[in-house]
């Protein structure tokens, strides 16, 4: 392809007087004149002048300069950036799905309800809770929602106090953002050299002030929090509640259950554990599951079962509020429900066991050029401190920008924070081995480059539609918009 061509922005393409349309008469016997004047332009709107052809390649041209997970890997830490089955996008693009409008009468969308209260009771089995709310639109809301059910909770008590919420150094950054929002002031507790939560950090900070302890299980470092049945002891004896971030949950599914290690209130990323394409804003949900006793303080509304089998859309005087409009992203919630019943409890067994054997694979044939901080068996992911060999002045955004030359994704750089050079990869459970060896051996090859020629990597990429930018700029200077340039006309 012709980059230096079809790299063009469409308004580089625009050529006065050129157009590929017509539109027909509106029949309309208005006139602009009668438009009210604050309602109209004092110019005409600058758009690009272009031909049906030179649109449509060009929109072509540009949508491969997209990196999806159906283009390629895409070992995002953190993120499970798993492949997304068809099916799914089959049963949510369904005209009995897709067409339902939230706010049709019950009688009209039983069918729909029962996928609902069916998706709730799988979510809260899978998670060890006893139910689920789906209205969260992201993981982040749903952090969200989980903290305002336990400032519900402990409102419901009288206990005024609690305005703490603990947080460990390692934790993703919405978690201190979202106690932030639920007006809940954050406590950091230290992690140990192994990347687990330091226990004896912890016990000074439990007092009556404390809401609750917010934890992912694995740890961002992709590391299982062993001691958690003894902090889940120590928050519960402190008179506050656990929360279970469940960014992390895809290494647990069909192995272990958040409820069963003693958390309280958990939220899931649907589109990351039960595949939904995401990224770049969405779509995504947040469910939040609560542990027996909480259920009431869930927010409206809520999907239920009643004694005669139909199903039915219920508001609480007891619950927290309304976090949504409605019952949340229900197209979302059919691709999970398509996924979890298309693996069925055996192939979901899988789920966890596979990606984790992934991660060490790729993590045990690594290590020999990259510098692995903590040891030991890890989970779903895991996190390099950089190349072993710092002596080229190779940075981890040079290796990840150097990946692209290669045509892989690059992973999460620079968190978490515990290490100043992080480079944190998840395969996830979906990749085949083939795969992985192409992006281990390309790893290799980077990390050999960087030691023989390391101004070809730090000048990295080199393939790629846009060479190595000025982050810094970007970030602080970003051009959002396009502006014409004008030249002389001769």
């Amino acid at each position: 392809m012709n980059r230096e061509y079809y790299g063009k922005l469409i308004f580089e393409l625009s050529r006065k007087g050129r157009g590929g349309y017509r539109l027909p008469s509106n029949g309309c016997s208005g006139e602009i004149s009668d438009l009210p004047a604050g309602l109209l332009r004092d110019h005409a709107p600058e758009l690009p002048e272009v031909d049906e052809p030179s649109v449509v390649r060009h929109y072509n041209n540009m949508s491969t300069n997209n990196f999806g997970v159906d283009t390629g890997f895409y070992p995002l830490g953190s993120c499970t950036m798993k492949y997304n089955p068809k099916i799914n996008e089959e049963i949510a693009g369904d005209a009995m799905i897709a067409s339902l409008h939230p706010y049709q009468p019950v009688t009209t969308v039983q069918g729909a309800l029962e996928l609902y209260y069916t998706i709730q009771q799988t979510l809260a089995e899978i998670g060890g809770m006893s139910e689920f709310t789906l209205n969260p639109y992201a993981g982040a809301h749903g952090e969200l929602t989980g903290l305002m059910v336990i400032r519900a909770y402990h409102a419901e008590r009288g206990d005024d106090r609690r305005v703490k919420v603990i947080v460990p150094d390692s934790a993703h950054g919405t978690n201190p953002a979202s106690a932030a929002v639920a007006g809940l002031k954050v406590v950091e507790v230290k992690s140990r050299p192994d990347g687990t939560v330091d226990v004896d950090d912890l016990r000074p900070l439990l007092d009556d002030t404390v809401a609750a302890v917010m934890m992912t299980n694995p740890n961002t470092l992709g590391i299982f929090e062993r001691n958690i049945p003894e902090i889940a002891s120590l928050v519960h004896d402190a008179g506050a509640l656990l929360y279970y971030d469940g960014a992390n949950l895809n290494p647990l599914v069909g192995v272990a259950r958040p409820g069963d290690m003693g958390f309280d209130v958990m939220h899931i990323n649907l589109h990351k554990t039960f595949s939904t394409p995401h990224g770049g804003g969405g779509p995504g949900a947040g469910p939040v599951g609560v542990r027996k006793g909480l259920e009431h303080l869930l927010p409206n509304p809520r999907v239920i079962k009643k004694d005669d089998g139909t199903f039915d859309i219920l508001y609480s005087d007891n619950s927290l509020g309304q976090v949504t409009g409605t019952l949340g992203n229900f197209a979302v919630a059919m691709r999970a429900l398509s996924y979890i019943l298309s693996l069925g409890r055996d192939g979901l067994k899988m789920v966890g066991p596979l990606a984790t054997l992934n991660a060490n694979y790729v993590k045990e044939k690594l290590r020999d050029s990259y510098l692995l901080p903590v040891d030991g068996v890890c989970k779903h992911e895991f996190v390099f401190d950089g190349l072993i060999d710092k002596s080229t002045g190779v940075t981890t955004l040079n290796v990840a920008k150097r990946l692209l030359d290669y045509g892989f994704h690059a992973p999460t750089i620079y968190f978490p924070l515990l290490f100043h050079e992080s480079l944190m990869i998840e395969p996830t459970e979906t990749e085949s081995k083939e795969t992985l060896d192409e992006f281990i051996r390309v790893m290799h090859d980077i990390a050999r480059e960087a030691a023989e020629s390391p101004d070809m990597v730090k000048s990295a990429p080199h393939n790629t539609p846009i060479g190595h930018p000025d982050d810094t700029a970007a970030a602080l200077h970003p051009v959002v918009t396009y502006q014409e340039l004008i030249a002389d006309e001769v």
